[in-house]
């Protein structure tokens, strides 16, 4: 009896230990589910523990859910929840896990935006990155207070973000965003690119107009500093711009190919045809690479220039109206030749 009982016991020690060892592996092994080498987890405001545990769920996170709620109460996270986005690696132990979650270890994320047309678009770039939907985003950029704060105006405040990489919080708020972006764009002007822009006798705002519209005449930034410079000289003697793309703007048509004589009499104030000196505001978000082309433009006496009629994306370039009417009829015949007729 005696042998028996200690047979029971040793069965129940290795039982026991066999189930702690267990237990042990699942809180402190590795428990993720994913074959990827991470997955990201987002955590919105106001979540609770079911909500976390329905996206561990719904992105098959952790194996054991119901061993991540046990060492999620005993270690109380459910009155800890914090917001974030959470990225969790391969093998990463449930134990680990609870504790980036409590302690609010979230990861950044970064957002990219470039080639962007006007503010509603911008809107959405960013969103796709932070929780705040777009509207939310596209609200505060244009709420008056803090246009007029940040020293712009509806038709300026565009050229507050710089193309670029940022690395933020999902969480951000779109204020706390813009003010971040606020902070880069002063860092990008800094003294010697003012005294640029006033050698120039352009505010900031209007270096950033006319960078939109070189940008928009061109995909070659080696024709950047050119182009830059026939429209300051343009500029300088009072002659209008009569930039395509400002009439592309004005009609809302960014995809025309050829502009018609018809189409320069939209009724707008970006109509550079009408109107002489520079339009209310960008037409786009101008990279860096254009705004430092309007700083340090090529030196020259330019006043026309016309794409190549090899269609290339660069530009001819003259000095006087007869010499920019026969590059002109070049490009015309070339885009007739391949059909392109608006």
């Amino acid at each position: 009896m005696k042998k028996a009982a200690l047979i029971i016991i040793g069965v129940l020690v290795a039982a026991g230990g066999f189930l702690a060892w267990r237990a042990w592996k699942k809180i402190y092994g590795g428990d993720t589910a994913f074959l990827q080498a991470e997955q990201v987890l987002l955590v919105p405001r106001g979540a609770d523990l079911e909500q976390v545990m329905d996206s561990l769920k719904a992105h098959a996170i952790v194996k054991d859910l119901g061993m991540f709620r046990w060492v999620a109460e005993r270690k109380k996270y459910p009155a800890r929840i914090r917001p974030g986005r959470y990225v969790v690696p391969r093998g990463m132990s449930i134990n680990d896990l609870v504790n980036k979650l409590r302690s609010g270890e979230q990861d950044p994320v970064r957002i990219t935006f470039s080639n962007v047309k006007n503010l509603p678009q911008l809107a959405g770039r960013i969103a796709r990155n932070i929780e705040a939907d777009s509207m939310e985003v596209l609200k505060a950029i244009m709420d008056p207070a803090t246009v007029q704060r940040l020293g712009f105006n509806q038709a300026t405040i565009i050229s507050l973000f710089l193309p670029d990489t940022y690395e933020v919080w999902w969480t951000v708020s779109p204020e706390d965003l813009i003010d971040r972006l606020a902070q880069e764009y002063k860092r990008f002007w800094n003294a010697d690119r003012q005294a640029k822009a006033r050698a120039l006798g352009l505010s900031q705002s209007e270096v950033s107009t006319l960078a939109s519209i070189v940008q928009a005449e061109t995909g070659k930034a080696a024709d950047a500093p050119m182009i830059a410079s026939v429209y300051l000289n343009r500029l300088r003697i009072g002659m209008p711009l009569q930039a395509d793309p400002t009439l592309k703007y004005a009609l809302g048509l960014d995809s025309l190919n050829r502009i018609l004589n018809a189409d320069k009499q939209v009724q707008s104030a970006y109509n550079t045809y009408a109107h002489a000196g520079l339009p209310p505001g960008p037409i786009n978000l101008p990279e860096p690479r254009y705004i430092d082309a309007v700083l340090s433009p090529a030196k020259s006496d330019y006043l026309y220039f016309c794409a190549r009629e090899d269609l290339s994306g660069y530009s001819n370039f003259s000095t006087t109206y007869q010499q920019h009417t026969v590059n002109a009829r070049r490009y015309q015949q070339a885009l007739n030749k391949r059909g392109i007729y608006r």
